[in-house]
């Protein structure tokens, strides 16, 4: 087994969007619709069909070969309502000039405190007068890795309401490195 992510999403509100199977295709074809909304492209605009179909084989592609650097969920109760995707990325010199850019609206974050990862990052943009979709993000930078839980919903009225729930699941994502014996000298220990 390699180093990958890991989180303990309760089954009761979540439903893991998998890359293979029928298990879950409900939930990840709503997850798509929200993503490519949130990127700008409803449905029945042209080309959406064939974006839909595009973007649907490259999630479900992504998660066969992500290697545990992706995680996503979909919520149970009402899969058009929220979707949450967790990744793990290489903190390039391209990266962190990304995140350094950002507008300024971005620096509106608050600590958030991860038992496995320290504390990080939230940021939570849902003000239901303004077009823009809400989204939080929950971020923690490890020196050489950017870990992300970033969630989304198109229902400006109920966003706030499911913001407990991403708080919960945000706090059981962990990386996970393994290491056999003799491989490193280097002993880790979780955060204080």
């Amino acid at each position: 087994m390699t180093s990958h992510l890991q989180a303990d999403a309760d089954p009761d509100r979540w439903v893991a969007i998998r890359g293979r199977g029928f298990t879950g295709g409900r939930h990840r074809k709503a997850a798509i619709r929200m993503l490519l909304s949130t990127a700008g492209l409803g449905q029945g605009q042209p080309g959406s069909g064939v974006l839909n179909f595009l973007a649907n084989r490259a999630v479900r592609a992504g998660l066969r070969r992500a290697d545990g650097r992706f995680l996503a969920w979909s919520w149970r109760e009402d899969p058009s309502a929220l979707a949450a995707l967790a990744q793990v990325q290489e903190l390039t010199p391209h990266l962190r000039a990304a995140r350094a850019s950002m507008p300024m609206e971005y620096d509106d974050t608050e600590n958030f405190s991860n038992p496995h990862l320290g504390v990080g990052e939230k940021l939570v943009m849902a003000d239901p007068t303004h077009a823009r979709t809400p989204f939080a993000t929950y971020t923690w930078d490890t020196g050489s890795q950017l870990i992300t839980l970033h969630a989304v919903s198109p229902d400006k009225e109920r966003f706030l309401l499911f913001v407990p729930a991403l708080d919960e699941l945000a706090r059981t994502l962990r990386w996970i490195e393994d290491l056999e014996v003799g491989e490193s000298n280097v002993l880790r220990l979780p955060p204080a």
